[in-house]
């Protein structure tokens, strides 16, 4: 057997393999619970999606850059009225926004169910050996 045609099949068996490892690891549903949002927070999370708010600020860290990370700021600043006036306000280069009541509301309950997710960062993660993340959550306490 010539030298390039076996490592040919070693790389393909290699492939093969971490196909396989992230096909069982990515698609598992058995590592975490059943995450759900209520009516209203769904709706909130329409209106974070139309006004493209991920393209400054993040949740758990992703989105983008120029706003803070907003997965916690509901429990960190306590206030919804502190929060809507700062929505619809504006704050330095965030634009000013002129949302409706019903709109604010479920933009705060969204914003308010993700807080309620877990917390971001999350120091009190725990690293399994075969690389899956347990991580601490809070309780959840979605408005019916």
């Amino acid at each position: 057997m010539n030298m390039s045609f076996r490592y040919g099949l070693i790389l393909v068996a290699l492939l093969s393999l971490f196909a396989l490892y992230n096909a069982i690891i990515y698609s598992s549903t058995s590592d975490y619970g059943k995450v759900s949002l209520s009516e209203k927070a769904l709706n909130g999370e329409q209106v974070w999606l139309q006004n493209n708010c991920n393209a400054c600020h993040q949740l758990y860290g992703l989105g983008g850059y120029l706003g803070p990370d907003l997965t916690n700021e509901y429990t960190r600043i306590n206030n919804e009225a502190y929060l809507k006036a700062m929505i619809n306000s504006g704050v330095k280069v965030m634009p000013k926004f002129n949302f409706s009541t019903t709109q604010l509301n479920d933009l705060i309950q969204f914003l308010k169910e993700v807080d309620q997710t877990g917390y971001y960062p999350n120091m009190e993660a725990v690293t399994r050996a075969y690389g899956w993340v347990n991580l601490k959550y809070k309780t959840p306490l979605h408005e019916k």
